[in-house]
């Protein structure tokens, strides 16, 4: 191997140093934007929660989790695909069977006054807030092994996704009972 020869005092390049370092950061940072992403999209699914109008909450929810998902993309590298990322929400939201049929249930209960609104005004931040959460853990976990939209299989996710519904519940009532004027996004 050929060793290259520096003058002496002339400026040692140091591109390949520094190339590496902001590779080590953007992967170390990665953690950091994820965390931030997480919280974003799971307090913007709570107050999409609040939302009054019965199905309204939920075609504004899925909204705020598909451009989570594409911003999951953004940050893996991965091409993002609309129409399948409202399929694998669909399909993972549907492998929870209550889920969904919660989420309808309570968006409807909105039209009878006071207790409707009431109810959906408890319920229906948390379930949005748990949703968004596990369905952000499902991908990334599906990114970091490597996976795209296109072997994306929610079935191989159910267990997992429940699991993380159940820690998601937890995930946005502790956002909730914190005071909103220190919740930092």
């Amino acid at each position: 191997m050929k060793e290259a020869k520096v003058k002496e005092g002339a400026p040692v390049e140091a591109a390949p140093v520094e190339a590496a370092a902001e590779g080590l950061n953007a992967a170390g940072g990665r953690e950091e934007r994820l965390e931030k992403l997480s919280k974003y999209h799971v307090l913007a699914s709570m107050g999409v929660g609040l939302i009054p109008f019965p199905v309204v909450d939920m075609v504004a929810l899925m909204g705020v989790q598909l451009n989570m998902i594409r911003k999951l993309c953004a940050e893996y590298g991965v091409p993002f695909k609309q129409d399948a990322g409202k399929s694998v929400i669909s399909s993972l939201l549907g492998g929870v069977l209550p889920v969904p049929v919660g989420f309808a249930l309570i968006s409807l209960l909105k039209f009878i006054p006071v207790i409707g609104l009431t109810t959906g005004a408890v319920t229906m931040p948390v379930l949005s807030g748990a949703s968004t959460y596990a369905i952000y853990k499902v991908f990334v976990k599906h990114f970091e092994m490597g996976g795209t939209f296109l072997d994306m299989d929610p079935s191989k996710f159910k267990t997992y996704f429940s699991e993380q519904f159940a820690k998601g519940k937890k995930y946005a009532a502790d956002l909730r009972a914190k005071d909103p004027a220190k919740t930092e996004v």
